[in-house]
C-alpha cells in the first residue's frame, strides 16, 4: 500500500482531508453511493483516471474504512467495491460541494465527459423533504433514479441506510418519474425553479400516482 500522506496537524478538517483529500477519492465515494460496482465500472464512469490511480485510491479507501471489496456470489461470482457506513456518511459532503459548484456548470466545455447519474445527487438534494419512495428520473443524457427518504444510522454515523441513487431504470416500480433536460435539472438543484413552474412551463413532466408523485407536481 502507499504511505499514508497527511497534513501532520491535529485538526478535524485536516484530518479529513488526510483521509479524502486525494484527486479521485470523492468522485470514487460519488460513484459507490449508488450501491456496490465492479472495478470496471467504476473506472468506466470515472474518465481520465488511471487504472493505477483508481487501484490505489481503492486500497487507501479500505484502508481508511471509507469502502470494503467483497465477492458476489455466483453466478456472477466477481468482486465489487462498496461504502461503509463512514463511507456513506460523506453525501452531504458531496452535496455541499455540488451545491457550491453548481454555479462553475455555466457552459459545458467541448471536454467535458458527462454520465446522467452525475446529476442524481444535486436533484437528490433539491427533492430532500418531499417525502419518501423511488423517484425515476430521465434525461437527455440517460436514465437514473433516486431514493427519498434514506434514513441516518446511529447518531448520524452510518450515514444514508443503502444506495441513495442508482444507474438506469430502478428495480421496482418507482413511485413517480420525472422527465426533464440536464438544465431544468441544474436549476432545480440551484433552487432557481420549483417543480411547480418548471411543470406548468412544460419544462418538466411529473407522472404517477402515488402520494410522493402528487406532493411533487404541488411542490
Amino acid at each position: 500500500m502507499s504511505p499514508r500522506r497527511s497534513y501532520d496537524q491535529y485538526c478535524s478538517a485536516a484530518r479529513a482531508l488526510d483521509a479524502v483529500g486525494d484527486r479521485w477519492t470523492l468522485l470514487i465515494v460519488r460513484e459507490l453511493l449508488a450501491g456496490p460496482r465492479r472495478y470496471t465500472d467504476l473506472h468506466a464512469d470515472l474518465p481520465g483516471v488511471s487504472t493505477d490511480v483508481l487501484a490505489s485510491r481503492l486500497k487507501d479507501m479500505e484502508r481508511d474504512g471509507l469502502t470494503t471489496r467483497r465477492r458476489m456470489p455466483p453466478p456472477g461470482a466477481v468482486y465489487v467495491y462498496e461504502l461503509t457506513g463512514r463511507g456513506r456518511a460523506l453525501l452531504p459532503v458531496l452535496q455541499a460541494l455540488g451545491e457550491w459548484g453548481a454555479p462553475l456548470l455555466a457552459q459545458r466545455r467541448p471536454t467535458d465527459a458527462v454520465r446522467a447519474h452525475w446529476f442524481a445527487l444535486p436533484l437528490l438534494r433539491s427533492l430532500e423533504g418531499l417525502g419518501e419512495g423511488t423517484v425515476q428520473v430521465q434525461l437527455d443524457e440517460g436514465e437514473f433514479h433516486v431514493r427519498l427518504g434514506a434514513e441516518d444510522g446511529p447518531e448520524g454515523l452510518e450515514g444514508p441506510d443503502g444506495p441513495v441513487y442508482g444507474e438506469g431504470p430502478a428495480p421496482e416500480e418507482p413511485d413517480a418519474r420525472l422527465s426533464l433536460d440536464t438544465e431544468a435539472c441544474m436549476a432545480l438543484a440551484r433552487g432557481d425553479l420549483t417543480l411547480r413552474d418548471a411543470t406548468e412551463a412544460g419544462r418538466i413532466t411529473i407522472t404517477g400516482e402515488s402520494q410522493l408523485a402528487k406532493t411533487l407536481r404541488e411542490s
